[in-house]
């Protein structure tokens, strides 16, 4: 292939989930929904925070901010896809590719250290009752968030740097419906073998050490919830537990599933397709887990939707 310095790269074609323009218009409609069905379902889980005062608790500011980051996710992705099954127009500006890439980045490891911030809460919580108020104060809270967010915006700058460092072939095509960093390493023709390196590193380390993190503190919610005498205090434990370990499983399950697909499978639609489970399915679900697992999240979400009716 011809190599194209990396200072004439203007922009890269996303091909999509698939070339069949009959199955783009049925694909269009499904995207669209799971776009508006995540979006509405993040708003009115941020609303009832905010509007409940008996919300207004460690576990339900991380809430907050998984929400928002969920949101954020797919309104990286998708509106962009949609915009180019709409206009046929597959293009994507090399800066524009690169941006998605570093937002996505950030925004997945992210959650990942939500996610062990809020086992870190649950394990306060139900371990160290007596202690949780004082260890897990509002400031505390916002640090833990600012650190999270902090490391993840140094993750996506690092492999964005690394990028540009990289020189294009001529062949310019994703075969994926955003710039994944990995999709995009991948039509280099320059040596990459630095970017794929950190990549594999960056994925152990930021998100390994938050699912380690999330294991630890369930073993020790386990040992401490079987030792309760009675089993409504089990009950009530386990429940505050359930929906965020749902939501982790969900989370973790589909992004190892996609790892072992991409590398089982050499087919690049396919590992698209499979991104899809980790990208913008568990954003979808999140709202509905902690909304129906949780009784106060749904009394909560109650008032809200009367009041938005009361309005209308």
């Amino acid at each position: 292939m011809d190599i194209e310095n990396k200072s004439m790269t203007s922009e890269f074609f996303l091909r999509g989930l698939t070339d069949d323009t009959e199955l783009e218009s049925l694909i269009f409609g499904i995207f669209l929904g799971m776009y508006l069905i995540t979006i509405f379902g993040n708003i009115l889980i941020m609303l009832a925070i905010y509007c409940d005062s008996h919300l207004h608790t460690p576990m339900y500011l991380f809430l907050c901010h998984l929400s928002f980051n969920d949101m954020y996710l797919v309104s990286i992705t998708v509106p962009k896809m949609l915009v180019n099954i709409q206009t046929q127009d597959q293009r994507i500006t090399y800066a524009g590719c690169l941006s998605q890439g570093f937002f996505v980045a950030v925004c997945t490891v992210f959650e990942c250290f939500l996610l062990g911030v809020m086992a870190y809460d649950r394990y306060l919580a139900i371990c160290y009752p007596l202690r949780h108020t004082v260890l897990m104060n509002p400031c505390f809270c916002i640090i833990l968030v600012l650190i999270s967010l902090f490391i993840s915006i140094v993750n996506g700058l690092l492999h964005s740097l690394m990028i540009v460092h990289l020189s294009f072939c001529t062949d310019l095509e994703i075969f994926h419906f955003f710039c994944e960093i990995a999709q995009v390493i991948k039509l280099a023709c320059s040596d990459s073998h630095i970017n794929n390196i950190l990549i594999f590193v960056t994925a152990s380390v930021f998100a390994g050490i938050p699912l380690l993190g999330i294991i630890f503190s369930y073993i020790h919610i386990l040992s401490t919830v079987l030792k309760m005498p009675s089993s409504e205090g089990k009950y009530k434990a386990f429940s505050t537990c359930g929906s965020h370990l749902s939501v982790v499983c969900l989370f973790y399950g589909t992004g190892f599933g996609v790892y072992i697909t991409s590398e089982v499978i050499d087919s690049p639609r396919e590992t698209a397709v499979a991104s899809v489970m980790y990208s913008i399915v568990p954003p979808m679900m999140n709202p509905f887990i902690y909304s129906l697992r949780n009784r106060d999240m749904k009394e909560a979400l109650k008032k809200v939707i009367a009041r938005i009716n009361s309005l209308l």
